[in-house]
């Protein structure tokens, strides 16, 4: 098992790309906690992946909420081993039509969260720790309409880089796993029925070169090679599982003849 005797703290663990990965890295031996905004979520994760996981409720922008569950973890399980900052919310953010207190809120959960989840992490991780931020797509594709969205997960992106240059010193490794279109529950503020959905699905997949939604497990799985000694040489880097939509985006449907 490529987690064996690690613990792993995944935020925003308790449905889609963090779920998954907790489902995995439970499968693989490690001892996960989880963090989210939704008791009942929560509970309902805690009985799939075992009563041996921890959850905990705590929003990824409540700087003291994130302290207290590192602490949490850290006298439940001991020093941690992995941290993938996976919370985020999506956000419409049109010019003209944006207010402060939107942007703002994107930004503070997508952003400003991360950083300050990876440093109330940071007394309790062990050296040779392994941090996954979850990046964007959409930090480079310039989407109509999603100026905070993009810009939070292009600072991501960028963060990343000098923690990783921070905590090389204690050999920590610091990567960012970047997903394209996927079938996780942060459409919901975009299409709030399944009918909804599914139209966005059809209309973002005509751009995906590989011609389908990519799944919470595929990412999962980049999380987890990250995470283990697998990528033990791997530092400041960024994988993307995007299908093509940014490596090679004049081979999506909408391109072909």
């Amino acid at each position: 098992m490529k987690l064996e005797n690690k613990t792993a703290l995944i935020t925003g663990g308790s449905s889609g790309i963090g779920l998954a990965t907790a489902r995995l890295f439970v499968a693989e031996g490690a001892r996960v906690a989880i963090t989210g905004r939704d008791q009942a979520r929560l509970q309902a994760a805690a009985q799939e992946l075992g009563s041996e996981v921890v959850t905990i409720v705590a929003h990824t922008s409540d700087v003291e909420a994130m302290e207290a569950a590192m602490a949490t973890v850290a006298e439940k399980f001991g020093n941690l081993d992995i941290v993938f900052a996976n919370a985020g919310i999506s956000g419409s953010t049109p010019l003209g039509k944006t207010t402060l207190a939107v942007f703002e809120e994107v930004l503070k959960t997508n952003l400003t969260g991360v950083f300050f989840t990876v440093q109330a992490a940071l007394p309790y991780l062990n050296d040779g720790s392994s941090i996954i931020l979850n990046g964007s797509v959409h930090a480079v594709l310039g989407a109509p309409a999603y100026a905070a969205y993009a810009a939070s997960k292009g600072g991501v992106r960028s963060m990343g880089r000098v923690l990783a240059s921070e905590l090389s010193p204690r050999g920590i490794r610091v990567n960012v796993v970047t997903p394209g279109g996927t079938s996780t529950p942060i459409w919901s503020r975009l299409a709030p029925t399944p009918e909804a959905v599914s139209e966005v699905e059809q209309r973002i997949t005509r751009g995906i070169p590989l011609g389908r939604f990519g799944k919470p497990e595929e990412v999962a799985k980049a999380v987890l090679f990250l995470a283990s000694d697998d990528a033990a040489n791997i530092q400041a880097a960024e994988i993307v599982v995007d299908g093509g939509t940014t490596g090679a985006p004049s081979g999506a449907p909408i391109y072909r003849s």
